[in-house]
């Protein structure tokens, strides 16, 4: 027999079955993946370091989704809010991997390149080292609330007895179309106008 043109197992369809299999169920295990692949679990360990392996590949694949030329832009606040809404988009995508990669450490060089290039923006920005992560983290929390929320229902509150909630009625019934889009929007300005207040360096108008 001819050897086959293609390997049967590489780290790339693994993360492809896995990210399939933690978008339907949320979770997953290497037993899990070796069967959909058609192949021994011991064969996936050959490949990947066990469960962790499998979760540091999907981050670095729902992360393959962000734009890192975002954080080339000027000025800094642009930057983060064009980096922050690329951030979303990626996520969004891939919602139920939130809670896995959360609880793991980041460790991928791709991955960590994002958050270099974020530190550098915000050290050229004239931010005090010391409140550098913390903007990030909390641009982090925004962002991944944010995905997790435009994977919700369009309508989160069913009001069946208005005359007993009547305001909320009223502000449901005036809330704008894209719930999670505007609510985005706010949450990121709010976050932005904190972040600058931050600034040691005066910043230049225009």
């Amino acid at each position: 027999m001819g050897r086959p043109r293609r390997p049967l197992l590489d780290r790339e369809r693994i993360t492809t079955t896995a990210l399939a299999v933690v978008d339907e169920l949320g979770d997953l295990s290497v037993p899990q993946i070796a069967k959909r692949l058609g192949v021994q679990t011991a064969s996936v360990y050959h490949h990947v370091d066990g469960r962790d392996g499998i979760i540091e590949l999907l981050r670095e694949r729902v992360v393959s989704g962000i734009d890192p030329q975002t954080l080339a832009g000027a000025p800094w606040d642009a930057a983060m809010a064009a980096w922050a809404r690329s951030y979303r988009a990626a996520f969004a995508a891939h919602p139920r991997t939130i809670p896995l990669l959360m609880a793991s450490p980041v460790r991928a060089p791709e991955v960590l390149d994002h958050y270099e290039r974020a530190v550098t923006l915000l050290l050229d920005a004239g931010f005090a080292l010391p409140d550098v992560m913390p903007v990030i983290i909390g641009l982090e929390n925004l962002v991944l609330g944010s995905a997790l929320d435009l994977a919700a229902p369009e309508a989160m509150w069913e009001v069946a007895d208005e005359t007993a909630t009547p305001r909320l009625a009223a502000a449901l019934g005036a809330a704008p179309e894209g719930r999670a889009d505007h609510a985005f929007e706010l949450a990121l300005a709010g976050y932005l106008a904190h972040a600058r207040s931050l600034l040691t360096v005066p910043q230049a108008d225009g």
